[in-house]
């Protein structure tokens, strides 16, 4: 499972702290969802939701976050 952080407005991924990606292998991928948050939290950056990504897409789980903080209900991502 990889912890990533995609942007909801254009679906792209973290690659730094300033840039995106397309590629899910290219992003950063955290140790965990607590971690996503607090990168967020400390590097300013708003309008992004962690995604927990497994090797069957459909599995995927995608954390809403408010504010670098994630939301307390997970919305399953159906593929």
């Amino acid at each position: 499972m990889k912890v990533l952080l995609q942007s909801k407005a254009t679906g792209l991924y973290l690659k730094s702290a300033n840039a995106t990606t397309a590629s899910a292998d290219e992003a950063l991928d955290f140790m965990g969802s607590t971690q996503a948050a607090e990168f967020c939290a400390e590097n300013k950056i708003r309008g992004m939701q962690i995604v927990l990504r497994f090797d069957e897409e459909h599995y995927n789980i995608v954390l809403p976050m408010l504010n670098g903080r994630s939301e307390l209900a997970p919305r399953v991502q159906v593929a």
